[in-house]
């Protein structure tokens, strides 16, 4: 069952086409990878689906739902959590108050709420705090839940970003590069959770250079170049594509 549908989606930045006629689909339950050359458009694919960015023309649809019109925090709410390329965390906020905020959309708290904190919203607060320790237990992180997130080193602050993500309790999640930057004992602590994530229901859409990470975790990928759609298939047929190998090495496609 497809739980996210991309179809023909295209962005123009002035003359320049960031991402051309892009279609594909994600199966529930699977992790697809999207790849490309610096420049192919991925993050920008990213930020189509998720509304950063208003879409030049094409559809998307999740769960069905037609979800190019609404706003990104109307998509947080319907099950689509993500990561950024670039860390986006909050750095004078301690470990679990950034994951606290992740659990936004799951708070029934309205404004008399929030300045009267009666008995049912100190039980909400209670029960955000739990779920937010258990997101950070996940990532290996719930012994530093009262250190403040900006005294985290890179690679910790990286799955903080994910343990936030995910306290959105997400039916969809994308990952932008969440491999970057990270040592090879980190990299295999990532791929652990990302199968973890899976296990539990999880299906991912991945942005993703290390390619040995993607070979290994991916079910299907997508390729992109130029904006536009490369390939798409298993990692055995990206592997052995001609047209990938030579975006990679930058040949002359008549070449191969």
């Amino acid at each position: 069952m497809r739980i996210l549908e991309v179809n023909g989606l295209t962005k123009f930045f002035g003359g320049v086409r960031a991402v051309d006629d892009v279609s594909f689909f994600v199966n529930r339950g699977e992790i697809l990878a999207v790849i490309g050359p610096n420049g192919a458009g991925k993050t920008t694919l990213f930020n189509l689906i998720t509304r950063i960015y208003p879409p030049t023309r094409g559809a998307t649809t999740f769960n069905g739902k037609d979800i190019l019109g609404l706003a990104p925090y109307q998509i947080a709410r319907l099950g689509i959590a993500r990561t950024f390329q670039n860390l986006q965390i909050f750095n004078n906020m301690t470990v679990l108050e950034n994951v606290m905020v992740g659990r936004h959309t799951k708070s029934k708290t309205g404004f008399l709420g929030a300045i009267f904190p009666l008995g049912p919203v100190q039980r909400e607060e209670l029960d955000i705090v739990e779920k937010s320790m258990e997101k950070l237990a996940m990532v290996g992180l719930s012994d530093q839940a009262l250190t403040a997130a900006s005294y985290l080193p890179y690679g910790q602050q990286k799955l903080l970003e994910i343990a936030r993500a995910i306290a959105l309790e997400p039916e969809l999640l994308l990952l932008d590069e969440p491999a970057a930057g990270l040592n090879s004992t980190e990299t295999r602590e990532l791929v652990d959770i990302i199968y973890t994530l899976k296990d539990r229901g999880v299906t991912i859409l991945l942005v993703e250079h290390d390619m040995e990470t993607v070979m290994e975790i991916a079910d299907r990928l997508v390729v992109l170049n130029f904006g536009q759609k490369l390939a798409e298939g298993t990692p055995y047929e990206i592997q052995n594509n001609q047209e990938v190998i030579a975006a990679y090495l930058g040949e002359e496609r008549s070449a191969c």
